[in-house]
């Protein structure tokens, strides 16, 4: 039988002991350290913390929020089902819009991608929520726009859209236009799904 460990509970813990010992975590805030190992567990790469970007205050922002009840606002389904919810302080709703039957029409009319569209479905919500962006830039650069327009302000947004075009830029985007709604960002190309969800569950319990 091939010999390897097979304890889940012992596997994070190694696991996590590691990122801790080879990730420079020095220049991250107290409130943020949770949020910054699990980022690197999610993807594996312990340099990416050197790309995290963040708001003063953020993680208490993300963390105070979802103990009072926040929705989490998801652009693609795999941040919403990465989210655990056994971790959720308030049985906070997680809602991804990418599927509602308006959305099509939304995309047509704004003449931007679904994940644009879907974003416009968010607004009865945004006021205080947690937005979790782990895939699609055009999701966050609309998100950008709608703040400027005089949407409600989320508590916080973790900007983690990944890819080649316009990923980079839209998180730069939030950095220097954040509207004044506390952020986080992975800087460049790199980010995802895995990632997102991971930072919201790094969040929602104190419990690593």
């Amino acid at each position: 039988m091939t010999d390897y460990l097979r304890d889940g509970a012992q596997i994070y813990r190694q696991s996590f002991a590691t990122i801790r010992a080879e990730a420079d975590l020095s220049r991250i805030p107290a409130d943020l350290e949770k949020l910054a190992v699990r980022v690197i567990h999610a993807c594996g790469m312990v340099d990416v913390v050197d790309d995290l970007a963040f708001s003063d205050g953020a993680g208490a922002a993300g963390r105070a929020a979802l103990a009072a009840g926040a929705p989490i606002l998801c652009d693609a389904r795999m941040v919403a089902h990465g989210i655990t919810r056994a971790r959720l302080p308030a049985a906070n709703p997680v809602l991804c819009t990418l599927d509602d039957p308006a959305v099509p029409e939304h995309a047509r009319a704004l003449g931007n991608t679904r994940s644009a569209a879907a974003v416009e479905l968010w607004q009865p919500h945004l006021a205080n929520s947690v937005v979790a962006i782990g895939n699609a830039p055009t999701a966050l650069f609309h998100l950008l726009d709608l703040l400027a327009a005089g949407a409600p302000r989320p508590a916080l947004i973790l900007g983690f859209a990944v890819g080649f075009v316009g990923a980079a830029e839209s998180k730069a985007l939030l950095a220097e236009r954040n509207h004044g709604v506390p952020y986080v960002i992975v800087r460049g190309r790199r980010g995802g799904s895995a990632m997102a969800a991971a930072a919201v569950n790094a969040l929602a319990s104190e419990t690593e």
